[in-house]
């Protein structure tokens, strides 16, 4: 009798450890998926992936958001450009192994968009650094962090493939209330040094300098990596780069956002005002902007207008220039 109970409860403790693994809190597989408003949560719960809306609005999207904070902070969003109009969403393993969002219609508003994955195969796993990977067990095949929103966060890389013309790029949201696509992104330029740069659509923005081994030298506000945490990795020769960072004080809770204005800015929690605090921005004047005052004028924030001639030049639209335009 006594060896009957002990291999009942053995068997019982198997069960459970394998029905444990099988829902794990952090993963999607194709047989389980997540309904609004469910989520799934990083391993030390740090990040969680779900189901959210905007203030005043009854679109409802699927995104990354900082999971232990009261104030809704989104990371990333999957259906950005096409949200859902109820709360019928679900966010699954496709029957192609792809992750997918579905409206109640079944009809796909968002996809990994993986080629020639092997059906019931895959598995979406959200990391604490904030990274969704879809994988086969094996390889991954798929990361956010490789189809970033407007958050740059630790160890993402913003990268530049140049033979395969491809780029990790971070996007802007259209507002602060509006994730789908804005006007400007950050993205990492090779030119004859690599630079990081951010583009109003097709338009040069702001450069940030070259890298010179430490930092880039056109940001006045930024240190070594030994304090910024930054640095950039460079092959010529196979013409790719990147850059990342990562934080030594591992208890900050930080991350970088472009926002709807084209300024990239660090956003630091704290804990005692309960609400994020924006440092160092970019583009802490107009005179940031690149090619602010044209081909052969001058900038002086200090001045109205701001622009002013080279010697020997004067404005072509006289109006127009002490219009600041």
């Amino acid at each position: 009798m006594g060896k009957t109970i002990s291999c009942s409860v053995l068997l019982a403790l198997i069960s459970c450890f394998y029905l444990s693994f099988d829902t794990a809190l952090d993963t999607i597989t194709a047989s389980k998926s997540i309904k609004d408003p469910d989520a799934i949560i990083s391993q030390s719960g740090v990040f969680r992936l779900g189901f959210f809306s905007f203030a005043n609005s009854s679109n409802r999207y699927v995104g990354i958001l900082y999971h232990q904070i009261p104030v809704q902070t989104v990371v990333w969003v999957a259906n950005r450009n096409k949200p859902l109009k109820d709360s019928s969403g679900i966010l699954k393993i496709s029957n192609d192994g792809n992750l997918v969002v579905l409206n109640g219609k079944a009809e796909i508003l968002w996809s990994s968009k993986v080629k020639n994955l092997v059906p019931n195969a895959t598995t979406a796993q959200l990391l604490d650094s904030g990274n969704l990977v879809l994988n086969n067990g094996v390889n991954s095949l798929w990361e956010s962090f490789e189809d970033p929103s407007n958050a740059f966060l630790e160890t993402m890389k913003i990268s530049t493939d140049v033979k395969r013309g491809r780029k990790v790029e971070i996007k802007s949201w259209k507002s602060p209330d509006d994730p789908s696509d804005g006007n400007f992104s950050l993205s990492l330029e090779p030119f004859n040094i690599p630079e990081g740069a951010i583009w109003n659509n097709n338009q040069l923005y702001y450069r940030s300098g070259p890298w010179n081994g430490q930092k880039f030298i056109g940001v006045m506000i930024m240190h070594t990596v030994y304090l910024d945490g930054f640095y950039l990795v460079s092959d010529d020769k196979q013409q790719t780069y990147y850059v990342t960072y990562q934080y030594f004080n591992n208890s900050w809770l930080l991350y970088y956002e472009l926002d709807s204005q084209g300024k990239l800015s660090e956003r630091h929690w704290d804990a005692g005002k309960g609400d994020w605090i924006s440092w160092y921005p970019l583009l802490q004047t107009d005179c940031d902007v690149y090619g602010k005052c044209g081909p052969f004028g001058m900038c002086d924030p200090t001045k109205r207008p701001i622009c002013s001639c080279l010697k020997g030049f004067k404005p072509r639209k006289r109006e127009e220039w002490s219009r600041g335009n």
